[in-house]
């Protein structure tokens, strides 16, 4: 990207709306029998057209790589538009290639962690009907066969802090600065025991006591689901959380026959915006109950202090913007690149965004990917 474009965005408000009329149509969701009805041309006083297609507009005019903007309030899609940009794409024999893309609503698009959340969910169908105990339940209890590295340390680590990345493990995380072979994910991918490979690492913080954003812990908990439904993660959730919503594309790759929790799901971006929806409705999706009020309760609830002045509940991210002075908090899944869902509910509020931004940890990415959501907010009318 050149830096004055670039930069250009990120200039005192970012990616601030401008005081624009929308154009007819523009962003206006198209009804496509997905569950999600038409939308109409002024909204419904849901949002400010005009603003969020400024800021569309401005985002389409600029190198910038976001691929795609949804709005949801009140239970409604009120807002959507795509754009062309450079996404990684399989390679021809092997490995990754980046490529132009013109995005659509029927583009399935890599979710990296956001993968993490939505595992979340599948956890809570499973514990909902029984096939799990509980949170409580000790992690060497899913895994006998691993007993040989059990220790006192390791016999602290439940479940809940396999969910809150607290489990205490020693992880190198795989992102651009450590490369694609010097971090623990890639090991552990190529380990032929990828359980084994995580559960034998070594103890550096007691269980519960530290927050370290651990993809390794996602393995653990794609092999649960397994053992506890007797269906890989992928197939559980295809019956029992996407066909419910309605979402019917999707791709979830998987290592070693068990589901890539940590980052393998693919989503058309209106389908992320009904997982955010089913959450800010407390699970529930066109009146059928899917995740228990009681999972999404506790899994969106601070669990843990995490990085970058946020929190962590079970795989679900919890933050703050400000708004007019004022704090707003908001429920967050996150993946590498610039891909978010996120729920403010005292807004009554979903944004999905994809992006990018996968090899780009630059302090101006990240401000401009979040400029995003924070222009959303600022397109949002106050509660009568």
């Amino acid at each position: 990207m050149r830096r004055r474009q670039f930069m250009s965005l990120l200039g005192g408000a970012a990616l601030a709306p401008l005081s624009a009329k929308a154009a007819d149509g523009c962003g206006v969701p198209l009804a496509r029998g997905d569950g999600w009805p038409g939308g109409s041309i002024d909204g419904d006083g849901l949002v400010d057209r005009g603003a969020l297609c400024g800021m569309a507009d401005r985002l389409a005019a600029s190198d910038a790589n976001v691929h795609a903007v949804l709005v949801a309030r009140d239970g409604q899609l009120a807002f959507e538009r795509y754009f062309k940009g450079a996404d990684e794409v399989p390679g021809y024999i092997y490995g990754r290639r980046v490529e132009t893309v013109a995005f659509d609503a029927d583009t399935l698009h890599n979710m990296k962690s956001v993968s993490k959340s939505v595992t979340s969910l599948a956890v809570g169908i499973a514990i909902d009907r029984g096939l799990i105990r509980s949170v409580d339940e000790p992690i060497f209890s899913f895994f006998p066969e691993l007993s040989d590295l059990r220790s006192p340390e390791k016999d602290r680590i439940r479940l809940a802090h396999v969910l809150t990345m607290s489990m205490g493990l020693k992880w190198v995380e795989a992102t651009p600065a450590t490369g694609d072979d010097d971090n623990d994910e890639t090991r552990m991918h190529m380990a032929s025991d990828p359980c084994r490979y995580v559960l034998g690492l070594p103890v550096t913080a007691a269980a519960g006591q530290e927050f370290f954003y651990n993809t390794g812990a996602l393995t653990l908990v794609s092999a649960i689901i397994r053992k506890a439904t007797g269906r890989p993660l992928d197939e559980f959730a295809r019956e029992n959380l996407f066909e419910p919503l309605g979402i019917v594309s999707t791709a979830w790759g998987r290592y070693r026959g068990d589901t890539d929790a940590g980052g393998g799901l693919r989503l058309r971006p209106r389908d992320m915006a009904k997982i955010g929806q089913l959450v800010l409705a407390s699970g529930r999706w066109n009146d059928r109950q899917i995740v228990s009020k009681a999972w999404i309760d506790a899994s969106t609830a601070e669990k843990i202090t995490a990085t970058d002045d946020r929190s962590y509940g079970y795989l679900w991210w919890r933050g703050q913007a400000r708004l007019n002075d004022r704090k707003i908090n908001w429920i967050g899944a996150l993946g590498r690149g610039g891909q978010s869902i996120r729920i403010v509910p005292e807004l009554d509020l979903v944004v999905a965004v994809t992006a990018g931004y996968y090899q780009d940890y630059s302090r101006q990415a990240f401000r401009l990917q979040y400029g995003v959501f924070r222009d959303v907010l600022r397109a949002i009318p106050p509660p009568a």
